[in-house]
């Protein structure tokens, strides 16, 4: 899984317009083998930007109908920060569950997981990954990716950002040498627990250093921290 971050940050790191972006979607889609992968942003005017792999014309329906403001998925999302299975939301409703049997015509996979991403100057984004497959499949596999969807997402959502003329890019953080040290070795695979023994330190003191981290990266957790110092630069894995 570690070669097919690092195959889909490198692609990221060379895209330059939103057509780069959609094929690094498309490529997104077969390395971590599910059946659709969407990233949809809406900036601070209210404009909006997807790239998907959704069938075209499921896409013209669902902004036809308007089906955001019923999608469980976007509704779910804009309450939560932390990824959201798409089997923890409401689908009791009719109007939820005609949407949803729509989408299964349409190819959408029945198993998804959605990260919501708040950005600077209230940008709001959802990245998404789904698929057709079982309950216990999809409960495997959301446990052993889910850390990489969402440094996936917000490096996505960072490199969108930067394509519209950086004109929503955040400012980078300072971050001191042993929060650098700290952050670089738990985006490596580390544990707390062996972070803080190579460092030669506490867990406390680590758990400090991450803390500080995520404080001035503007993070929800301490994965996000990692994502968000990644893609500004502050470390290098």
């Amino acid at each position: 899984m570690k070669e097919k971050l690092e195959t889909l940050i490198s692609s990221l790191e060379q895209a330059t317009s939103h057509s780069d972006l959609q094929d690094v979607v498309l490529k997104l889609r077969d390395l971590y083998d599910v059946d659709h992968v969407v990233y949809h942003s809406v900036n601070r005017a209210g404009e909006q930007y997807a790239a998907l792999t959704y069938d075209p014309e499921w896409v013209d329906r669902y902004i036809e109908q308007d089906y955001a403001r019923i999608d469980p998925v976007v509704q779910g999302c804009y309450q939560r920060f932390n990824p959201v299975d798409w089997k923890q939301l409401d689908w009791s409703s009719p109007r939820a569950r005609h949407f949803m049997t729509e989408a299964a015509e349409a190819g959408v996979g029945n198993q998804g997981l959605s990260v919501p991403i708040r950005g600077p100057n209230g940008q709001f984004a959802l990245f998404t990954a789904c698929s057709r497959a079982s309950d216990k499949t999809w409960e495997n596999y959301s446990r052993s990716h889910v850390s990489d969807l969402i440094l996936v997402a917000h490096f996505i959502n960072q490199k969108a950002l930067e394509i519209d003329n950086g004109t929503d890019v955040q400012k980078s953080a300072s971050l001191s040498p042993r929060e650098i040290d700290t952050l670089s070795l738990l985006a490596m695979g580390y544990s707390r627990a062996q972070a803080a023994e190579s460092l030669s330190i506490s867990e406390h003191t680590l758990r400090v250093y991450i803390e500080s981290a995520r404080f001035k990266l503007g993070a929800q957790n301490t994965t996000h921290a990692v994502a968000r110092a990644i893609s500004h630069g502050l470390i290098v894995v």
